[in-house]
C-alpha cells in the first residue's frame, strides 16, 4: 500500500494546465480559482502550463484567450511553461522507465483492443487490458514492426491498493489490480497528457494537484508514475464538477459558458470569482469587491462532496449585487474619467451591468426628450422649482412644497416628476440625481422641451 503525503503547511507550488484547443469555460476557470486562491493564501506560487503538444488543434489565439481571461479575472501567474518546449523532458522520462521494465510496447490495432474489450463485457468481465503484449519476444516484436505495425507503449501498474488523502474527498484509494495499463505513448510517438502532467509536475516541483473529479480514477496511476521516476508525490484535491440547475452536466449544455462569452454579455469578473469560489461550499455566495475576501477564506473542508450548482441567472444577480458594492476607483478606469463619482454613487444601486451607467450618463448630462404626463401639473411644478445650488435635500424640500400646494401625494405626485425629468419609469432615487441634472435642464424638461 502507498499512500500521498506532504506536508501542508509548506509554501505550496500550484498549476492549472489548460489546452489552449479552445475557451476556457467555467469548470476550467474553478480549478484555476482555487488553485489560485490557495497558493495565495499559503504564499505559493500558481504556474500556467501550457498543455499544447496536440499541434494540430492548439491554436495561438486560444493561447492567449486563456491568457485574457485568467488576466480578467485577476487570477496572475508566477511563471509560465509550455509542454511544446519539454519534448526533450518526456524522451528522457519515457527512456528511463522503459529500462526500468515499467513501460512496454504493444501492438494491437485499436480493432483488436475493441475486440477485446467487448469479449470481456459480453463475459461480464471488467475490460481490463490482459498484458498479452508482456508475452512478445524479441523476435516476435521485430516481426510485427516488419509487419509495418508501430508500437504504443503502455505504464505496467503495480497490481496494489494505492491510498492518498485528498483534500476535499478524505482517504481515497484505487485497486491498481482492476486498471488497464494506461497508455502513455501513442504510436505516432505523441505522448498522452496523464504522462506528459507527472513529469511536468516532478521537474516544476509541483506540490499539490487540485482538478475536477473526473481525473480521480487516474490519479492512482500517476502516484505510481511519480514513484517509478523518483518524484515527489503531490497532495491531491478534487473538486466535485459543476452542473446546471437541473442537475445536467455544463459539458453538455448547448450554450456557451466560455469565459469571453461571459465577459462579452457584461458579467463582473468578481462576480465569477466569487460565485465558483462559493457555490458547493459551506460559505455564503455573496459580492466582494476584491479577491482578497476570497484568498481569506479558501478552505478546501468547507467543499461539498456533492456537484455544485451553477446557475446564470444566479450568476447575473450576482453580477449587479457587485456592481452595486464597488466604489468609484473601482470602475472610474473602465467609464471614463469624466464619469464623476457623484453620479456613480447615484446609479450604481440599479444597474444590472456597468454600460447601463452610461445611459444615466445621457439622462443627467445629455440631451433626452421627456416624457410628458399632466403638462399644466408640471408646468406648475416648474414654477417653484428653488433657486441653487441644489443638494440631496432639494428634492424632498421642492416635492414636499408640491403636495402642500396642490395636494397631490405618491404616485399622482412623484411619477409624472419622474418622467419628465428622466424618461424613464423608474430608476435611481431622484433625490440624487436633480442635483446633478440642475436647475436649467430640470426646468425645460417639465416645460416639454428636449434638455
Amino acid at each position: 500500500m502507498r499512500q500521498s503525503h506532504k506536508s501542508p503547511m509548506a509554501a505550496p507550488i500550484v498549476r492549472f494546465a489548460p489546452s489552449p484547443t479552445g475557451l476556457l469555460h467555467v469548470g476550467n476557470i474553478r480549478a484555476a480559482l482555487f488553485n489560485w486562491l490557495f497558493a495565495r493564501r499559503q504564499g505559493g506560487k500558481f504556474v500556467l502550463r501550457l498543455d499544447d503538444t496536440d499541434r494540430q488543434r492548439s491554436k495561438p489565439e486560444y493561447e492567449a484567450a486563456i491568457e485574457q481571461d485568467l488576466a480578467w479575472l485577476g487570477l496572475s501567474w508566477d511563471l509560465k511553461e509550455r509542454q511544446s518546449d519539454r519534448l526533450a523532458h518526456y524522451d528522457t522520462a519515457r527512456d528511463r522507465l522503459i529500462a526500468s521494465g515499467r513501460l512496454y510496447p504493444c501492438y494491437e490495432t485499436p480493432e483488436e483492443l475493441d475486440f477485446k474489450r467487448k469479449r470481456l463485457q459480453a463475459q461480464g468481465r471488467p475490460p481490463v487490458y490482459d498484458r498479452a503484449a508482456l508475452k512478445l519476444d524479441a523476435a516476435m516484436r521485430a516481426q510485427l514492426e516488419a509487419e509495418g505495425r508501430k508500437p504504443h507503449w503502455r505504464f505496467k501498474l503495480i497490481t496494489e491498493e494505492v491510498r492518498w488523502d485528498d483534500l476535499v474527498r478524505g482517504p481515497q484509494h484505487v485497486d491498481e489490480a482492476s486498471q488497464s495499463d494506461p497508455v502513455l505513448v501513442r504510436a505516432d510517438g505523441s505522448y498522452l497528457y496523464s504522462f506528459t502532467s507527472v513529469v511536468d509536475d516532478i521537474d516544476m516541483a509541483i506540490t499539490h494537484v487540485v482538478r475536477g473529479e473526473d481525473h480521480v480514477t487516474n490519479t492512482g496511476a500517476q502516484i505510481q508514475m511519480f514513484q517509478a521516476l523518483d518524484g515527489a508525490v503531490p497532495v491531491f484535491g478534487h473538486l466535485p464538477l459543476l452542473v446546471d440547475a437541473a442537475g445536467a452536466g455544463l459539458s453538455k449544455r448547448t450554450g456557451s459558458l466560455s469565459i469571453g462569452d461571459l465577459r462579452a454579455s457584461g458579467i463582473e469578473a468578481l462576480a465569477i470569482d466569487a460565485l465558483l469560489a462559493r457555490i458547493g461550499t459551506a460559505d455564503p455566495v455573496e459580492p466582494v469587491t476584491s479577491l482578497d475576501r476570497l484568498v481569506a477564506t479558501v478552505d478546501f473542508a468547507r467543499v461539498g462532496r456533492a456537484a455544485a450548482r451553477f446557475s446564470e441567472e444566479e450568476l447575473a444577480h450576482l453580477s449587479a449585487r457587485t456592481l452595486h458594492a464597488m466604489s468609484y476607483d473601482a470602475v472610474r478606469d473602465r467609464l471614463g474619467a469624466d464619469f464623476g463619482e457623484a453620479l456613480w454613487l447615484a446609479v450604481r444601486g440599479n444597474l444590472a451591468k456597468l454600460e447601463d451607467a452610461k445611459a444615466w450618463a445621457t439622462v443627467v448630462r445629455g440631451e433626452i426628450a421627456p416624457t410628458i404626463e399632466d403638462a399644466a401639473f408640471l408646468a406648475e411644478a416648474a414654477g417653484k422649482l428653488p433657486p441653487e445650488p441644489w443638494d440631496e435635500t432639494t428634492w424632498k424640500g421642492w416635492t414636499s412644497g408640491l403636495a402642500a400646494s396642490l395636494g397631490r401625494k405618491g404616485k399622482a405626485l412623484f411619477h409624472p416628476l419622474r418622467l419628465a425629468l428622466t424618461a424613464r419609469e423608474n430608476g435611481p432615487e431622484m433625490a440624487k440625481l436633480l442635483p446633478l441634472i440642475g436647475r436649467a435642464k430640470a426646468e425645460a424638461r417639465l416645460n416639454g422641451r428636449t434638455a
